[in-house]
Parts: C-alpha cells; structure tokens; sequence
C-alpha cells in the first residue's frame, strides 16, 4: 500500500526532497503551496503526483507531512495543523535551519494523531524555486533529526525510509546543540557577509573603482550575502539568542585583532594567521555542508578566437556539469585566468584531470 507524503512547500527545498521521494513507487506525493503556477510546474514536470491548495484537505490525506516553508510559517502551519481533526497516526517533520523554536512549537501540540520529528536537509543552493529544485541535492549531505517528545525509535526509522532516496546523511542532534553549531558554520556567516558588502559599500563613496577591485576574492567571499533577505531575517530571529552571543564574542576578536594590527605584532599576527589556515584546511571534506559548497577550478587559457569555447566543450563531450564560468583576467595577447565552478568535488576532480592531460594548466582550488 502506498503512502501518501504531504510537502508543504514547493520551493527549492521542497521541490528537491519530493524529486527524491519521487523515485519510490511506494510513495504518492501531494504538493501544497499558495503559488498555483509553482503547483502546475511540479505536477507538469512529475515532481508531485497530486496538487492541492487547501491544507486541511491534505493533511486529512497524510501519512507524512513535510513542512519546506519559512520558520515562522512552518510553526503557524504545525498549529494549525494541530486543530485538525485526523482519523490516522502522522508523522510531520520541518527542514528549518534552526530548531529551538520549532521544537518548543512541536512539544506543544496537544493532538494525539500527530508525532513531529524536526529534520534539517544540510544542503541548498544560490538558486531558488521549484525550478531549481534537483533530486541529488541532499546526495551525501547531513541531514539532521531532532525528535519531539513523542518521538520513537521506530517513527524516526519510518522517516528514514521515506527519505532514504535522498542518500543522506542522518545524525540525530539535541535542537540547542544544532542551533549552536549551524548559528556558528551557517548563520553567522551571513551576518559577516553582509556586514563587509555594507563596509565596501560605504567606501565607494570615495573610491569609485572600487566595486571593480572587489569583482574577485572579495565577491567570493561574500557570496552568501546574495541570499534570501526575508529568509535569512526569520533565521536570524529564531536563533536570536546564539547570534547575539556570536556577535559579542566577535566584537572582542575583532578588537584583539585591532591591536594587533596597531601594534604591529608580527610573530603573534603570523600566528594567528597560520593557526587560522591549518584549522581551516583541516576541515572535513564533506560533499554537502551549511552553506552551499563551490567547487573550483583556474585554468589558464590564450586570448585567441575559440579558446573558452574549447574548454567548455572539452568538457561538455565528457558530460561535465559546470555550474559558474568567469572570465578573471584576460588582456590581449597573452595568457588569461578562467574560473569553472563545478557542482561537485566529482566534477572538479574528472575535469582537473581532464584539461591537465590536454596541455592545460590547471590549478584546483580549495
């Protein structure tokens, strides 16, 4: 008999886990989101095999319940929900990056057919909408569980097997610890990322060439501040506590870094810096992690007709998938700097060897 999986929200979340969940012909997937056009894609493109507008109807239908929503509407939704009258046994899980708050929301549900069983699919992308939705995109991620009270061993194993077509990595992780350390690896980063689009922002005033010296490390490493402001702002708010916390103890590093850098403590700054880099570099080599991995390659090419060209169907003909292309540098006449992006670490590794053995230089980046 098949079950029936409910995902509340058709976005690039959404959209991907119900791509996978797809791949089981033991699963009938209804998909719920306001946007009817989002409803019509996904059913079009075989991402959902049912749609429906009004919650309550599908939740009447529901095995399973997904919520891919924003925090704040996720917990509306889960009150909700919780006024419904039900004649079966549910299981809902969530894919909030923080867990506190939607964990409080669960433990207080008074209706009995409902056991919640929060989840975090630690993997996501800079594109959104059901039309960036992948059905590998959770493929050897993280993807953290944090049980409700009424959470069981064999409701936690039946969730699993819902989501087993991810090919995820489950780990079960107490709400505090995993807001603490996604507040840490994730939230935090937005913050800073901001916080120096902002710095750089203000010095154009005086420096007008400016945005074109930050086109390269400086747009790398503020990526993530091109996300989502209304989604991130949510985030920010429901792990409030820990990104003040985090905020203060940046501020004093910064200002021991400031004395540093006034003083002119060069042994100590070198120590800082090495430190920093060994700790950095010893990182788990994950797939998938908090913030959307990049996987790079620099290859120098000639400034002649056809040179890109050359690259890209090198590897196009070996069915490479390049995610990003940008052109570096390149001044007439001489040898130029191309950076390929690659989806995953597979990708760059096949194409590194790839354009070596076709008399290119190519230098990976970690």
């Amino acid at each position: 008999m098949k079950q029936t999986i409910v995902i509340a929200g058709l976005g690039l979340i959404g959209g991907s886990l119900a791509k996978s969940i797809y791949q089981s012909n033991q699963n009938h997937i209804i998909g719920y989101d306001i946007n009817t056009e989002t409803l019509e894609y996904a059913q079009k493109n075989e991402i959902i095999h049912e749609t429906l507008t009004d919650f309550k109807q599908a939740a009447r239908k529901a095995d399973f319940i997904i919520f891919a929503a924003p925090i704040s509407e996720t917990i509306r939704m889960m009150q909700e929900l919780d006024t419904i009258p039900l004649d079966r046994d549910i299981i809902v899980s969530d894919t909030s990056s923080a867990k506190s708050s939607i964990l409080e929301a669960a433990n207080n549900l008074t209706n009995k057919h409902i056991t919640f069983i929060g989840g975090h699919p630690m993997a996501g992308s800079h594109k959104k909408g059901i039309e960036a939705a992948k059905g590998h995109l959770f493929e050897n991620a993280i993807y953290v569980l944090t049980p409700s009270i009424r959470s069981t061993q064999t409701k936690i194993e039946s969730l699993k097997h819902v989501l087993k077509n991810t090919n995820s990595n489950f780990i079960i992780l107490d709400p505090n610890d995993h807001d603490e350390m996604t507040g840490v690896v994730s939230h935090f980063p937005h913050l800073i990322a901001s916080s120096l689009v902002h710095q750089a922002k203000k010095w154009e005033d005086k420096h007008a060439f400016l945005p074109t010296l930050a086109a390269g490390g400086f747009r790398d490493v503020t990526r993530i501040a091109s996300s989502n402001p209304e989604m991130w702002q949510d985030i920010f708010y429901h792990n409030r506590f820990k990104m003040s916390r985090l905020l203060e103890e940046w501020i004093t590093e910064m200002s021991s870094l400031k004395e540093l850098v006034d003083n002119d403590a060069k042994e100590t700054m070198i120590e800082y810096l090495k430190n920093a880099k060994v700790y950095r570099d010893g990182l788990g080599k994950m797939e998938k992690g908090a913030i959307p991995s990049y996987y790079d390659l620099h290859v120098d090419i000639q400034d002649q007709p056809g040179a890109l060209a050359s690259v890209t169907q090198l590897l196009a003909d070996e069915e490479i998938s390049i995610q990003n292309i940008q052109i570096l540098e390149i001044r007439e006449g001489i040898t130029g700097a191309l950076r390929l992006s690659f989806p995953s670490q597979k990708f760059q590794m096949q194409s590194h060897t790839l354009l070596q053995t076709q008399g290119y230089e190519v230098m990976m980046q970690k």
